[in-house]
């Protein structure tokens, strides 16, 4: 089994429903998402899956939450759009696009800043 990792990014902006503090009010962040992929064969020329497939497929999604009020997107009426729901919203979308017999994504980072990140799973 092969492990392919992209990182890419999106800026937009958010707040916190049902929080008390500082980020129930608008505020924006320079988020960076990793995409992580599982193969279990690679092709004739030796990939899981070409790095430019993954960046576009993967880049995409992440794009229509791109310079966005999170707060308005349609997945997040009920939910918070905090990094741990982003992140499994776009595990879910992602893996919609890309999950096949050989290639299933992995876990979906997504980092708030530099040292703060949610990762989801399954």
């Amino acid at each position: 089994m092969y492990n392919l990792t992209i990182r890419t990014s999106f800026a937009a902006a958010h707040n916190l429903i049902n929080y008390q503090g500082d980020c129930e009010n608008l505020h924006g962040h320079n988020w960076k998402v990793d995409v992580c992929v599982t193969a279990r064969e690679l092709d004739q020329a030796g990939l899981g899956i070409d790095f430019k497939v993954l960046k576009r497929e993967a880049g995409a999604i992440i794009n229509e939450l791109d310079h966005k009020y999170l707060n308005e997107n349609p997945a997040f009426q009920t939910v918070s759009p905090s990094s741990e729901h982003i992140s499994r919203y776009l595990y879910q979308r992602i893996s919609e696009k890309l999950n096949n017999d050989n290639i299933k994504v992995a876990s979906i980072t997504v980092w708030e800043s530099d040292n703060a990140s949610a990762c989801y799973y399954e």
